[in-house]
């Protein structure tokens, strides 16, 4: 997000607490692996989910968040086959809502992958009024428990118009407790992960902690710096999502 923000931004200064807050999509698709993956389908048109590097955006013809890749991908046109990266499970979700067929990499995030398919049905048998929402991110055989599959702002969104007064959550945890706050009457439940670990928080996220914001803006640092032609080739597929989207 903050190389995105960089991208965008060149001429503003972007700062980030941690540099190690970074994020498995990103990490387990390399520049160069990714080039050679493509090689293999030169006729493709390519869309990278926005959580990857700029170094994959800038070998993308198009980025979507998992708020519109399900609309970004049903305005493409049917005569050019579609590759997707990183995120494998996002993908096939997107598969299944466009009914389009795409060329997957095989990436996902190490958050969405650890619940527990067993935790959950324990869940729904115990609180049978409770509706399970989740993020398109998690495995196929979650979201086929799900009542309603949405972006993290969809799924707040959601949460806060339903009738429904509990909700078990299929997203990274730290949701909760902006749901709490705002939904203060309203029950939530959290998914462990696979044998009842804590497993489901993103160790990325929790990197960014209040003191080393604190610390980031009293030394103005660590700032992010991007190579500019990979920044202006990053450019294009964002802009043209941003045109696509409005």
């Amino acid at each position: 997000m903050a190389e995105t923000a960089k991208i965008l931004s060149p001429n503003k200064r972007v700062l980030i607490p941690d540099l190690d807050a970074g994020c498995t999509l990103a990490d387990d698709c390399t520049p160069i692996e990714f080039s050679d993956f493509k090689s293999k389908y030169p006729d493709h048109f390519v869309i990278s989910y926005i959580n990857c590097s700029a170094a994959i955006k800038a070998q993308s013809d198009l980025i979507c968040t998992s708020s519109n890749a399900v609309e970004l991908v049903k305005k493409l046109p049917f005569n050019r086959p579609i590759l997707f990266a990183p995120d494998q499970n996002l993908g096939r979700w997107v598969q299944r809502q466009t009914q389009r067929e795409l060329t997957l990499w095989p990436g996902s995030c190490i958050v969405h992958e650890t619940f527990s398919e067993e935790a959950l049905i324990k869940l729904k048998i115990k609180n049978p009024e409770a509706e399970v929402i989740a993020h398109p991110e998690c495995q196929s055989q979650l979201l086929d428990h799900a009542d309603f599959i949405g972006s993290t702002s969809k799924l707040l969104i959601h949460a806060e118009m339903s009738s429904t007064n509990s909700f078990i959550v299929l997203t990274e945890p730290g949701i909760l407790h902006q749901m709490k706050l705002k939904m203060p009457g309203k029950v939530f439940f959290e998914v462990p992960g696979i044998d009842g670990c804590s497993c489901n928080s993103c160790p990325y996220m929790r990197l960014n902690t209040l003191e080393k914001v604190l610390k980031s803006l009293q030394t103005m640092s660590p700032e992010i710096h991007l190579e500019e032609s990979i920044r202006k080739q990053a450019l294009n597929p964002i802009e043209k999502m941003l045109r696509m989207s409005s």
